[in-house]
């Protein structure tokens, strides 16, 4: 079951996700810089003939490729355990999940913005985000709250 969170909870665990989650970009950032030198290696040992090339940089490459996959799968973890969705790992969006009119929706935050101020419902994605206006605050809820 879904951890359902207030905006005031949300915006209280903030400063803990926007670390794991600036950690969550650089991992992927690392990851996918590793993947683009390896497959670019294979691709200039494919044009050569297959002749070997430095295994220093092979061997570089990888490790950095797979520590940054152990990271990736850490923050990954971290995150989700909170209650916590990550969207996008490349430009660091999440949605925290929110109760509007007894419906559920998203908190949403994308690394960057000073605080939580959209939602949107969970088939709408970042495209239908809405401002968080006085109808949401006074009609959303988290857990074990009750509706006004």
């Amino acid at each position: 079951m879904p951890r359902f969170f207030t905006l005031p909870q949300a915006e209280e665990l903030l400063p803990e996700v926007e670390r794991l989650v600036r950690s969550l970009v650089q991992a992927k950032q690392d990851y996918d810089s590793g993947e683009a030198e390896l497959d670019a290696l294979k691709q200039r040992i494919t044009l050569l003939g297959g002749v070997a090339l430095s295994r220093e940089q092979a061997l570089g490459s990888r490790t950095r490729k797979d520590s940054a996959a152990r990271t990736l799968k850490s923050v990954v973890e971290k995150i989700t355990e909170m209650g916590v969705q990550i969207k996008d790992a490349d430009t660091g969006l999440i949605d925290f999940p929110t109760l509007y009119k007894d419906r559920e929706v998203y908190l949403c935050w994308r690394l960057g913005e000073e605080s939580i101020g959209f939602w949107h419902h969970v088939e709408d994605g970042f495209r239908g985000r809405q401002a968080i206006d006085r109808d949401f605050l006074e009609n959303h809820r988290g857990d074990g709250e009750s509706s006004n």
